[in-house]
Order: structure tokens, then sequence, then C-alpha cells
């Protein structure tokens, strides 16, 4: 049996939540109500409580419910995780003159789901990242953004554009999540977690 690799992996969600690490258990609340506060903007608690209450749903619909709820006790970090460092690439995209459209996004998953072998299987890999299947265009347009970078930067670049958009957007995280760490940061992206996954693509019969 040959096995292929998706053309568009889950590696915007995966290597992601490699940078968990960036949050450490100390610091204030940036606002009232907020999770995080990302150049002034505030993420609120009831914006990632319904972004979490999407993929416990959509878990509990799934075949392997027993196991995706039991995997997920760090799904509200990880989730907010996400949702800051989606920031932070799509910052640095706009900085660098990096773009992509809709189009692109559409045929990108187009690809992949032919790769999984339908839609329903895309949606199941990605649900495993703890990703619903309502925000998998954002992930993929994400991903597409730090792969145009990446081509264009190149590794030692990119890692130093993400580590100074994380900076500039002056992050706050509330305590209850943890603290973002901008050295620590630096660190991470030394060793490339925003632009690898823990365990390269996954991969479908």
């Amino acid at each position: 049996m040959i096995r292929r690799r998706t053309a568009l992996s889950v590696s915007a969600a995966s290597a992601l939540l490699l940078s968990a690490p960036l949050l450490t258990a100390c610091g204030e609340a940036p606002r009232p109500g907020a999770a995080a506060v990302v150049d002034g903007d505030r993420i609120t608690v009831s914006q990632l409580q319904a972004q979490v209450k999407d993929v416990r749903d959509a878990q509990r619909g799934s075949p392997k419910a027993d196991q995706l709820l039991a995997a997920g006790g760090r799904l509200s970090q990880d989730t907010l995780i996400r949702m800051i460092q989606f920031r932070v690439i799509e910052r640095a995209g706009k900085d660098n003159g990096v773009t992509v459209t809709r189009r692109e996004v559409q045929r990108a998953r187009g690809e992949a789901e032919q790769q999984a072998g339908s839609g329903a299987a895309l949606r199941a890999l990605y649900l495993e990242q703890g990703i619903a299947p309502d925000r998998i265009d954002e992930a993929v347009r994400m991903d597409l953004t730090r792969s145009a970078l990446l081509r264009k930067l190149g590794t030692t670049k990119v890692n130093s554009v993400f580590a100074r958009t994380s900076k500039a957007l002056d992050i706050e995280v509330n305590p209850r999540y943890g603290k973002w760490d901008d050295n620590q940061g630096t660190a991470v992206l030394a060793k490339e977690a925003w632009l690898r996954t823990s365990g390269g693509s996954p991969e479908v019969a």
C-alpha cells in the first residue's frame, strides 16, 4: 500500500502548538475579560471559549470522540496560542509583502482533500489538531502565508521576522493561560517551531 502525505498538511496547527513553551504561569491579566491582548486588540475570554466549544462539539460527533476528548486537556491554552500566533503570522506576511488570496486557499484545500481522500477525512485530520471545521480555511491561509514567507526570506530570516513581529505586537496573556515571553519566543523560533511540525505531515493511505 502506498502512503501519501497530504499536499497541504495540518502544520498550521501542529507547528503552532509546538510553541506552547512560550506561555509560562506568571504575569497579570492584561484587561478584564481578556484572554490576551495583541497590538492593543483584545482576544476576549468569550471568543476563546466559543472556539473551544466549536472544537468540542465537533469532537463529540467524531467516531474517535472518546480519544479526542480525553486528549484535549490543554485545548483552551493551545487554542489561545494558535489565535495569537495566527495574528503574528498575518502581520509578518503583511509587513513583508506576502498575501494569500481566497482562491489560493480554496485551491490548496481542494488539493489537500483529494490527497486525504475526501473532505470528511481532511476535517478529521484537522480536528485531531484541535481545529474545528469552520476554522480550516483560516488554518490553510496561515500555513500558506508562513510557507510563502519561508520561500521569500529563508529560514533564518523568517525566524527573526516572527520573533521581531511578536515583540512589536506587545502581546499580553491572561495569567489563567500563562505569560507570553518574547525571549523564550525567540529561542523557540531558533528551533523553527513556526516552520515545522512535531512529527511531520499526517499521512493518509
